[in-house]
This record gives structure tokens, sequence and C-alpha cells, in this order.
């Protein structure tokens, strides 16, 4: 129990690192925060990912704030891209990794999630109603760093 309590720690303390990593980008302290908040509302269990969603999970009464952030706040995407790109080059990165990019589609039966349409899905391998993401294998929960 003790070293899983020390892991889930360790992972905390490392997106701290990374949300300080890519503070820079954000000029303003409000808006570092809520990019925060938004990183954990991405990595949290919560079953959606939209703006009242995040900004419950951030702790804020209405989604204004996450919507701001994205739609209307002074940052530049492709810099805070490159800064994670960093991050993740130096903590999984392998001389000897490759990606392999697949078209996942993932089936769905309603319309409610962001991206879901009628649209060619290789795993029903015609048109269906679905959304795309990506999969690839992750490593045991002990190899995580």
């Amino acid at each position: 129990m003790q070293a899983e309590v020390a892991q889930v720690e360790g992972w905390a303390a490392e997106l701290e690192a990374l949300c300080k990593r890519i503070a820079p980008r954000f000029h303003r302290v409000e808006v570092r925060r809520r990019a925060g908040g938004f990183l954990r509302g991405l990595l949290a269990g919560i079953e959606r990912k939209n703006s009242w969603q995040l900004a419950e999970q951030a702790g804020a009464a209405t989604p204004d704030g996450m919507q701001r952030l994205l739609n209307h706040a002074r940052w530049d995407p492709d810099e805070v891209r490159d800064d994670l790109r960093g991050y993740v080059l130096e903590h999984l990165g392998d001389p000897g990794a490759v990606l392999v990019v697949d078209e996942t589609g993932f089936l769905k039966k309603g319309t409610k999630s962001a991206g879901v349409q009628r649209q060619y899905s290789g795993t029903a391998g015609g048109s269906r109603t679905a959304s795309w993401g990506c999969s690839w294998p992750m490593p045991a929960a002990t190899d995580m760093r």
C-alpha cells in the first residue's frame, strides 16, 4: 500500500513539473492555473471530457474559464505541443521505439460525444456512427514513471 501511495505521489509531482514546464507559454497566472486544471481534468477518470466536466473537476462553478482558455486566451498551442513532446521524449523516449498510427474508430450509438458522426470506420469495416481516436500499447502500471 505504501508503495502505491508513493507511486501516485510521484505521478502528481511529475504532473506539477509538467505544468511548470509549460507555464511560461501562458502569460497570465489565471490562464496558467486553468491550463493545469485542464490537464488534470483530461487525466481524471471522469466520464466525459467537455468544458463542463473539466471545469467541475477543476473546482469551477461554470465552464466559462475553460472555454476562454480554449477560445480566447493568448497562448501558442505549437509551443505547448513542443514542450509536451520534449517532456514525453525525456521520460518515455527510446532510440529503438517505433510509432504506429492506425485508423482506430470507436463505434458510437448516440450523437452526444464530440466528433461523432456517420463516417468510415476500419473497426466496423464500413460507414457507421463513430468517432476517431488513437491507441497504443501501455506499459504495466509498475513500469510507468
